[in-house]
């Protein structure tokens, strides 16, 4: 009887990447076939002669968080060159090499984990690393120079509890991205098994929630849109991106947004 292991150590052993996350990143963006069955779990066991191919384009980024800021840049046009930048849940730091690939001159790399960072980055000059730091009690003795554009990418709590910091730490015009994430804002009587939100409905009132936190925290709404990544138990996440001003918002479509990312992630109206 042939031993097996888990697809995303078979993977880095081969030398299709360069660490266990970046091959969790490879098999969960889809690209990742075992006997000519494309497999999206890092945990699906294979043996010494299953076929193992990796198709397509490979990550350009540490992990699959740097599309979703990829996507975000695309569509918002934020300028990061020789910006000062914070990356908020962080974790193996996809949208701090996404950040540094577009110009970024400083990142402060932010998470509660620790040794979670991949190691192209910790040992990035440009790279400030905040592990084992919550966000919630973050000071500007942690984060001394005034933000010019911050990422939020956070799990288990709700942006309510974020947007206060972000603002005493960006500054005034200062952008940011947050991930809008309907299983972790939305009620518990709302998420369904292993915390997935299907009913496009709490989709809707969720991003509406959220800009009420966006606009009760003194920001301006600048755009909307859903990410090109689905969370790990199959969840469609938005792209908010936002201005610390009080300037007017600019117009927000929640339900033609809603509608796009069921049809392009889902395959469903």
């Amino acid at each position: 009887m042939q031993d097996k292991k888990r697809l995303d150590i078979a993977l880095f052993e081969k030398g299709y990447a360069d660490s266990r996350e970046k091959a969790k990143a490879l098999i969960m963006s889809g690209i990742v076939y075992i006997n000519n069955q494309k497999c999206d779990k890092p945990g699906t066991s294979v043996r010494d002669d299953d076929r193992i191919e990796v198709r397509g384009n490979t990550l350009k980024y540490v992990s699959r968080g740097g599309l979703k800021l990829e996507k975000a840049i695309n569509v918002f046009a934020p300028d990061l060159k020789g910006k000062i930048c914070a990356d908020i849940g962080a974790s193996t730091g996809g949208f701090t090499d996404c950040m540094l690939q577009n110009g970024a001159e400083k990142v402060y790399a932010i998470d509660v984990g620790y040794g979670q960072l991949a190691w192209k980055l910790r040992t990035d000059s440009r790279v400030v690393n905040l592990e084992r730091t919550n966000f919630r009690y973050v000071t500007r003795e942690q984060i001394a120079q005034p933000l010019d554009f911050a990422s939020v990418d956070v799990s288990f709590i709700s942006l309510y509890h974020i947007l206060p910091v972000l603002k005493t730490l960006l500054k005034e015009k200062g952008k940011a991205v947050c991930l809008i994430k309907p299983q972790f804002e939305a009620g518990k009587e709302n998420v369904g098994k292993k915390g997935v939100v299907r009913d496009k409905s709490v989709h809707i009132s969720v991003i509406q929630k959220v800009l009420g936190y966006v606009k009760d925290n003194e920001f301006r709404v600048l755009g909307l849109d859903y990410s090109p990544v689905k969370g790990p138990e199959g969840n469609i996440e938005y792209l908010c991106y936002i201005e610390n001003s009080n300037d007017p918002d600019n117009e927000t479509e929640i339900i033609p947004t809603v509608e796009k990312s069921y049809k392009e992630l889902n395959g469903s109206d």
